[in-house]
């Protein structure tokens, strides 16, 4: 423990001002500056270096119920974020430790200790992976694909959004525990190439270029045992279409229905489910932090020696956290999206 802080510090923070109609705009946000007090007793001080914008945010703005509350209006955006400790009135935390915690958009976040969980800084590896690889992105990954879906070693695997942070996790795990065939979809040709010259696919495709069913038929032509949905719409038909008898699968996110003002219309062929003997299923993996201690062993083990690689795109500045987002919903990333508060 240090000295608590007697200075008044500014804070730099990202409310939400108004709930999105269809797709978000940055007038749905607004940057506010806030005074922060002295520490009181058991407080931290925490200067953020990276902040996490997810997909899973743009539900949270909706005011409807769902697996976590929506946001409040004129309140900060909560999400991940990792930091190091610039003041501390708590024991066990030092001035320089790296912490992690949920506070998200703001630059400087000041609060009770037990929100905070201290890490380690491993060689050659950005504090930033904390919120991707080494975090809760790749642990949506590591469960869904384990645990929901079942991946047995010999399966053939097909990723939507599979160059998006928590695809491109689920392709390479499935070629480490034994996959047969690991078949991704992305949006662009630079997305797509990327899948199978640095990820480790054995087939991709451009789900742009229309014909999802068709083009999955062509990449997986005997089937597939496993999907793991990131996107649903489309992509959830063209995988009905393709799976073996009981395939199974692990539903993520829906990104292409997130920013619709009307229902979407749903798969013609759930009937498979009965006669395929399908089993899907949907999870979030607040519910699944029992596994965080086997994912982090693994995944260390996996980063340190080579055999997983990652990418971030990165946006500076905590005030650009808003084109951060947008530019997320649009699609505009290559992995983790990140806003490093500080250039």
């Amino acid at each position: 423990m240090t000295a608590p802080s007697t200075s008044t510090t500014s804070s730099t923070q990202i409310q939400l001002a108004a709930r999105p109609v269809g797709w978000p705009t940055a007038a749905d946000f607004r940057t506010v500056h806030v005074d922060l007090p002295d520490l009181a007793p058991g407080e931290i001080r925490v200067a953020n270096e990276f902040v996490s914008v997810d997909p899973y945010m743009r539900g949270r703005m909706n005011d409807v119920k769902s697996y976590s509350p929506p946001y409040a209006l004129d309140e900060t955006m909560s999400g991940g974020a990792v930091g190091r400790v610039v003041a501390s009135a708590a024991d066990g935390f030092a001035v320089g430790d790296v912490v992690v915690h949920q506070y998200g958009w703001r630059d400087l976040v000041q609060a009770p200790a037990e929100g905070f969980r201290v890490v380690p800084e491993l060689p050659g590896v950005p504090l930033s992976a904390y919120l991707g690889v080494l975090g809760m992105t790749a642990l949506t990954a590591y469960v869904g694909l384990l645990d929901i879906a079942g991946m047995q070693p010999g399966d053939t695997v097909f990723v939507s959004g599979a160059a998006g942070a928590v695809g491109s996790m689920v392709g390479q795990i499935a070629r480490l525990k034994g996959a047969g065939r690991v078949v991704g979809s992305a949006g662009t040709p630079e997305k797509v190439a990327l899948l199978t010259s640095k990820y480790g696919f054995d087939a991709a495709f451009n789900y742009k270029d229309g014909d999802i069913a068709g083009q999955l038929a062509l990449a997986a032509p005997d089937g597939i045992d496993v999907y793991f949905d990131n996107v649903g719409g489309e992509h959830l038909e063209a995988a009905l279409g393709a799976f073996k008898d009981g395939g199974r699968a692990a539903l993520c996110g829906a990104i292409s229905n997130y920013n619709t003002t009307e229902a979407s219309a749903g798969p013609r062929n759930m009937s498979n489910i009965v006669t395929r003997g399908l089993t899907l299923k949907g999870f979030t993996v607040g519910n699944y932090l029992q596994h965080f201690g086997a994912f982090s062993a693994e995944m260390s083990g996996w980063l340190t020696s080579g055999a997983v690689v990652f990418d971030e795109t990165v946006v500076d500045g905590i005030d650009n956290a808003v084109e951060a987002f947008l530019g997320l919903m649009r699609g505009e990333n290559t992995g983790k999206m990140v806003v490093r508060t500080v250039a």
